[in-house]
Formats: structure tokens, C-alpha cells, sequence
């Protein structure tokens, strides 16, 4: 999957927020309503309201209404595009840390 940076970007952005890493971890146990998401934070609906939209907007989430009642559910595959952002940086520092180890043994076999 390859991401643009863009898409990368809104998924930080989305997971940089403490409360939308709570939601994130409560919906990976089961979908919940906006009221059941609500319960434990200290905070106006408008607020936690904007909160799921930026993770509805990154493709975190997913909402559906059934009635008066919104419910969200986790997108997993949409945490991928942080995974695999991830795994490539540290392929990169991987890379250059053992260039770096083999520069510095021919540093020091050289002395």
C-alpha cells in the first residue's frame, strides 16, 4: 500500500491527539455509540464531536446513524498507512546504523 503524503499526514495528525488515541483504542474492542465514546472524557459533545471528525476524516473511523443513535467503528486497515510509514523509516536508520558500523570498523582497523 502506498500511501501519498497527504494521507500519511492526516493519519498523524489524527493519532497526535491523546483523546483520539483513546477513541482509537476503545473502538479497536468493539464499535460504540457517540454517547458510549463520550462517557469517560471531561469535555462538550461539540468538542469530542470534533474530534471524531478528524479521525472520520484521516479514515480512521467510520460512522453509520441508525435512528437518532451514530456509531463508530475502528477502519484497521487505515492504521497500515502509519505502520508502513513507520517500518520504512526504520529500514532507513537500519540501513544507515550498519553503514555507519562498517565506516567505523575500517576507521578503527586502519589504526
Amino acid at each position: 500500500m502506498v500511501a501519498s503524503a497527504a494521507t500519511v499526514d492526516g493519519v498523524f495528525r489524527a493519532l497526535s491527539d491523546p483523546t483520539r488515541r483513546d477513541v482509537i483504542a476503545r473502538l479497536t474492542r468493539r464499535p460504540a455509540s457517540v454517547s458510549a465514546l463520550a462517557e469517560p472524557f471531561d469535555m462538550a459533545l461539540p468538542s469530542l464531536m470534533q474530534h471524531l471528525g478528524v479521525l472520520e476524516s484521516s479514515g480512521l473511523v467510520r460512522s453509520t446513524k441508525t435512528g437518532r443513535v451514530r456509531t463508530y467503528r475502528l477502519v484497521p486497515k487505515r492504521l497500515q498507512v502509519a505502520e508502513h510509514w513507520l517500518a520504512a523509516q526504520r529500514d532507513l536508520w537500519e540501513r544507515r546504523m550498519d553503514q555507519f558500523e562498517s565506516f567505523a570498523n575500517s576507521m578503527e582497523s586502519e589504526q
